[in-house]
């Protein structure tokens, strides 16, 4: 196993040293597509073709598989005058291209050709040659692919994230196409989760703390802000404040004495796995984050439950 782990690596750092300009010119070429990536292979270069369109569409650039031999009975019809081809055959040779190698030639659709074979049928019909180097399969005598899907696979990977930069493609991007699971939770914005409207809990700055009492009971989310009268937040009062202060006279304070003021907020924009972040940095022990435009007035609550309950972490 770890000599199979070995070659592999092998493979890669001769990749990684093989890389030129022909790699940066396939990054500018499907950057200024109009329409998508049309990523096709047979056996496992189809497989690897599969994860590299898929990584491509999730991380903003339009990517699809074709299977070469579904194209050759309709599916051709997929690939448009505004798509480009990424075909990954390790010979170049693979028979079931054929068809759609012609087809790229014959309407001026842009062929890129993932291959080890420099004179392949394949690399003399496209427009661009991503070349993987010589390297040994790591299974020995039998060749089947291994190595050279390694090879494969990480070449897709740089040129997703290649793409990723060259667009400035961000998290909050990424998002959009990740609603799903744990990954989609931790994407999503603080905006989505928080608590707003009229299940806002604020007093006005100068209420009394039984007007207090009853606003935080009411909205039920264990704490009341303090707003002026300019809208702005400028404390937080929350059940730990109530029980450090508790005394015979608490009702009759002014909320003013009792808030924690300039308490710590965030921007309805930011990722709930930031916000879990900042809830949680150091010694601090934030279970509610008022959520506040850029001028400090409160668009919502955040709780530490409502980050578990979607599954942030």
């Amino acid at each position: 196993m770890r000599r199979t782990l070995a070659l592999e690596m092998d493979g890669l750092n001769a990749l990684s040293g093989a890389l030129g300009e022909e790699a940066a010119a396939a990054v500018r070429l499907i950057a200024s597509l109009r329409g998508r990536l049309v990523c096709a292979g047979v056996g496992k270069s189809g497989h690897v073709a599969r994860k590299i369109a898929a990584t491509l569409a999730s991380t903003g650039t339009p990517a699809q598989y074709v299977h070469p031999s579904e194209a050759s009975h309709g599916d051709m019809g997929m690939i448009t005058a505004d798509d480009a081809v990424l075909a990954l055959s390790k010979s170049g040779e693979t028979r079931e291209l054929g068809d759609m190698i012609a087809y790229c030639r014959r309407f001026g659709v842009p062929l890129i050709a993932l291959t080890a074979g420099p004179d392949s049928t394949l690399a003399r019909g496209s427009d661009l040659v991503l070349l993987l180097p010589a390297a040994e399969e790591a299974c020995g005598e039998t060749r089947a692919p291994t190595t050279s899907t390694t090879m494969m696979m990480a070449y897709g990977d740089a040129l997703a994230v290649a793409l990723i930069e060259a667009r400035g493609f961000t998290a909050r991007d990424f998002a959009r196409y990740h609603p799903g699971g744990a990954l989609g939770s931790a994407l999503a914005s603080v905006g989505a989760l928080m608590h707003g409207g009229e299940g806002l809990p604020l007093v006005a700055s100068g209420s009394g703390m039984g007007e207090a009492l009853i606003e935080m009971s009411a909205k039920g989310l264990g704490c009341v802000g303090v707003t002026g009268a300019d809208g702005r937040l400028l404390g937080i009062i929350t059940d730990g404040d109530l029980r450090r202060k508790m005394s015979p006279d608490l009702v009759s304070e002014s909320v003013d004495a009792v808030m924690t003021p300039a308490p710590v907020t965030v921007l309805p924009g930011l990722l709930a796995s930031e916000a879990l972040r900042q809830m949680t940095a150091g010694s601090r022990k934030i279970t509610q984050l008022f959520v506040c435009d850029e001028d400090g007035r409160p668009q919502g609550l955040l709780h530490i439950h409502d980050l578990l309950r979607a599954g942030v972490s």
